[in-house]
């Protein structure tokens, strides 16, 4: 599955991005926990090491992720030239509290009324920097949606008397052309729901599952069988929570399975899981 998905606005905040990238310290890139690497736009990687500014990788979402994975990505993180990571969970009251301080010790000539440290935030759509930002700030400004493209154009706040925040819209590269990353970002509605179908999105996903966390999909679904594919995993959730399609005799309902199994990833539900860890990543199957 190769996705071509890149509205105008896109373009447009690319563009500023690049601009912007002139005139601030540190860059603050959002990335999902669950899946740091396909949430890492190469764009702004490209973007920074041509300006060469530090980056502040937060994982967002992280009370979703398997921990140990996490720790995984965070200490290869912190391995890299130029960059400190972070793992937190914007909804939770005071852990982004921590990162204009993590930020500063990037830039530590930028901390006074005279040179403010400039922080940019960056990351591909619906990572949680909407509301990343309205907990940095302790109030509601930035637009909060399960869906990509909330955020249009950049917008500067004042957090002290030395630190200003750019928030900046989602930005998506034009091409998402490894399949595997395709389908990662569709489970998060980073693309458009419009561009892939919810069944084939939701074996994809039965598929890691099956083969990282399969006590998971036990427990909740009561998906057991040595020999059980994706395809099963589906059949075993219509099964149990009675997904069958109208009419007579009918059969199971394989794309409300999907929808649930879907559903029940995104908001945490099913447990707490990682799609990628940061020496291998699952062969789409």
């Amino acid at each position: 599955m190769t996705i071509q998905w890149f509205p105008g606005h896109m373009n447009i905040a690319r563009q500023e991005a690049a601009k912007r990238m002139e005139t601030v310290d540190v860059i603050i890139e959002v990335l999902d926990a669950r899946m740091p690497k396909a949430s890492s736009n190469p764009m702004i990687t490209e973007l920074r090491l041509h300006r060469q500014r530090p980056c502040l990788k937060v994982l967002n979402k992280a009370d979703l992720a398997d921990p140990a994975v996490t720790k995984a990505w965070l200490d290869m993180y912190n391995q890299e030239p130029g960059v400190n990571a972070v793992a937190l969970s914007c909804n939770q009251p005071g852990q982004a509290a921590k990162v204009p301080n993590l930020c500063q010790l990037l830039a530590p000539h930028r901390n006074s009324s005279t040179k403010p440290l400039r922080m940019l935030i960056m990351g591909i759509p619906n990572v949680g920097k909407s509301t990343f930002m309205n907990m940095l700030l302790k109030r509601r400004l930035a637009k909060v949606g399960n869906e990509p493209a909330v955020t249009r154009m950049q917008q500067r706040h004042t957090l002290n008397d030395h630190m200003t925040l750019i928030d900046s819209p989602g930005l998506l590269w034009p091409k998402i052309e490894d399949p595997i990353v395709g389908f990662m970002l569709a489970t998060i509605y980073a693309v458009s729901a419009k561009v892939v179908v919810d069944e084939e999105l939701a074996e994809f996903l039965a598929s890691i599952l099956l083969a990282r966390y399969p006590d998971l999909l036990e427990k909740r679904y009561g998906c057991v069988g040595d020999d059980l594919d994706s395809a099963g995993v589906l059949q075993a959730i219509a099964k149990k929570r009675g997904c069958l399609t109208k009419g007579k005799g009918g059969g199971l309902d394989m794309e409300k399975a999907a929808k649930i199994l879907l559903n029940e990833y995104r908001n945490g539900t099913l447990g707490r899981t990682s799609l990628e860890k940061p020496d291998a990543r699952e062969p789409l199957t």
